[in-house]
């Protein structure tokens, strides 16, 4: 039967076929109409955050956690811009999210008017893909559309710009969406010949190993398990970008760590010597190659990426297979069990890799009472690790000591910003990520400075309940930025000191939070306790080393095998050129 209804209807109507839980947003005079559909329906529950950029961030959380795309509702102008920031961060990492923006009426549009922006021209370098729509009756299309290219393929970011005369004007609505009329179809299997020849390299290598990232989380839990069940079959070691943590458990001997600037010295050791080297969603970005002349000089590569672009795009492949990860990995394991491949005898590669670990790249000195960072890291996922936590962080020190101590055993746990390195972005994303994970254990690792970008956000989980944990690592510095002024700027500390923190308990507490506050050694169990124990949201203020440095560390502008770890001894200062890249 087909109704006359408003735009702002149509719209929540097409969200609801889209099966969509939660609308993350902040309310404008240019998204008035929709907030108004959205009163009283039930079927759609909205999350009101503080800023708009929370709410992006939220909705990253959800889609990261859940698989689901996350959804956002912003205003024009302000609103808009607002969330730009993390509508760059989905864009680099490859989250699923529908931005939904207010416009002002299409007839004020491009005369200044007031909260106009142009958000088409300034989302066009940091989504998939983005819509003006100005025509009511093009909006259930255009909905489904957008989710079809932000979940298809590499996923990522769609921005759909809705001028408010749009959301006010009537059109014919049938009960369901139109049919999507987007000709988007992302390659996702690979050839035959590719396979084989896939096959072929990776039955002849010597010294083989598995370079996964985020492409292989994208591809579901299916690919985890595929992952792992090709691991079995042919025995190679597996390393992983900071995006693709929990695609491989932790707790296995054939897991390396985390590769590149702060990875562990034998997965950046096993690259550099590896002689084929099976990148799984992976995208060979500076923070993992290092130096670009140095890296992996002897190896044959394989590159399985489901986007086209990423391929050859930094550094030259053998072969490269376009296809959605969890699909070529069933071709492979298919085609090798049809070519009757044995698993190699891979005993003298595992010998070199022990000996590499053997280094103790991940040991830190210990500090008597002193709360050392990685210490801290270490306590909290022992004493949560039975809950599969879902972790969350911010951007800095904190964010890779998380990294290298928390280890994931499944996908979806592990929740980042890596491309962007966007701070302010934990606790946004824990609270997205409780939404649609309501009982997980849901817990943002943060630094003082970072916690502080998005603090507002402590509102949101108070007025929805959510019971998110936050665990402050408290150095009084902006640690990264603190390592690299100590490392090469001959420690000159310009505005890196993070003067006048707040008192974080009271803080929370004025939230309604509890706050924790633990200073030594011998409070840190006891208080990780409390927080666990507390049924709802509870921030953590851990007193830590203040001068801790984050090792391993390659240096900007070195080789991927020139890392730091500690101990060493900093010779000099970096050129002109390495700094520059920091």
């Amino acid at each position: 039967m087909t109704t006359e209804r408003s735009g702002a209807e149509i719209l929540v109507e097409s969200l609801v076929a889209k099966g969509v839980e939660f609308v993350f947003g902040y309310p404008g005079g240019a998204v008035l109409p929709i907030y108004d559909a959205l009163f009283g329906d039930e079927r759609l529950r909205h999350i009101l955050v503080r800023h708009e950029a929370g709410a992006a961030h939220a909705a990253e959380g959800y889609a990261r956690a859940t698989g689901k795309p996350g959804v956002v509702l912003v205003t024009s102008g302000p609103g808009a811009t607002n969330a730009v920031t993390g509508i760059a961060d989905a864009f680099m990492d490859s989250i699923p999210m529908v931005v939904i923006t207010g416009q002002v009426p299409t007839g004020l549009i491009g005369t200044d008017a007031f909260q106009e922006a142009d958000t088409v021209g300034i989302t066009r370098h940091c989504t998939k893909h983005n819509y003006l729509v100005k025509d009511a009756s093009e909006l259930a299309a255009v909905i489904d559309e957008a989710f079809h290219i932000a979940t298809s393929g590499r996923p990522g970011p769609v921005v759909v710009d809705i001028p408010k005369d749009v959301q006010i004007a009537s059109a014919h609505w049938t009960g369901h969406a139109p049919q999507r009329r987007t000709r988007y179809a992302p390659q996702t299997a690979g050839s035959a010949e590719d396979i084989a020849t896939a096959i072929d390299m990776i039955a002849k290598a010597k010294t083989p190993v598995f370079y996964t990232g985020g492409g292989v989380i994208n591809a579901g839990p299916e690919a985890s398990r595929l992952l792992r069940d090709f691991q079995k079959l042919i025995g190679a070691p597996v390393t992983s970008t900071l995006m693709g943590l929990g695609a491989f458990p932790a707790g296995d001997r054939a897991w390396l760590g985390m590769l590149g600037m702060h990875g562990t010295f034998e997965a950046n050791m096993a690259m550099n010597k590896a002689d084929l080297i099976i990148a799984l969603g992976a995208r060979f970005d500076d923070r993992v190659t290092g130096r670009l002349d140095a890296f992996a000089p002897n190896s044959l590569k394989i590159h399985v990426d489901i986007d086209r672009a990423s391929i050859n795009k930094t550094v030259r492949v053998d072969l490269p297979i376009i296809g959605d990860c969890g699909i070529v990995l069933e071709q492979l394991i298919e085609a090798w069990l049809e070519a009757g491949h044995a698993k190699a005898d891979l005993t003298e590669w595992y010998a070199r890799i022990d000996g590499w670990r053997a280094r103790q790249s991940l040991a830190y000195p210990s500090r008597g009472k002193e709360i050392m960072p990685q210490k801290a890291i270490e306590r909290l996922y022992e004493m949560t690790r039975d809950r599969e936590p879902v972790i969350s962080t911010e951007v800095g020190q904190h964010q890779m000591w998380a990294a290298q101590h928390f280890h994931f055993a499944n996908p979806n746990k592990w929740l980042t910003s890596g491309g962007l390195g966007t701070m302010g972005y934990g606790l946004p994303a824990a609270i997205g990520a409780q939404a649609g994970c309501p009982d997980a254990l849901v817990i943002d690792i943060a630094g003082d400075a970072s916690i502080q970008m998005n603090i507002q956000e402590l509102g949101t989980a108070t007025q929805y309940r959510l019971p998110v944990k936050v665990f402050v690592l408290n150095n009084e510095w902006m640690g990264m930025v603190r390592q690299w002024q100590e490392l090469t700027y001959e420690s000159r500390y310009s505005n890196s000191y993070s003067d006048s923190l707040p008192d974080f308990v009271k803080l929370a507490e004025a939230y309604g939070w509890k706050g924790i506050r633990i200073t030594s050694l011998d409070e840190l169990d006891a208080g990780i306790q409390a927080m666990i124990d507390h049924p709802g949201p509870v921030f953590v203020d851990c007193l830590v080393v203040k001068e801790a440095n984050c090792f391993p560390m390659i240096p900007s502008g070195a080789a991927h095998t020139e890392m730091i770890l500690y101990g060493d001894e900093v010779a000099g200062t970096m050129d002109d050129d390495a700094k520059a890249l920091v």
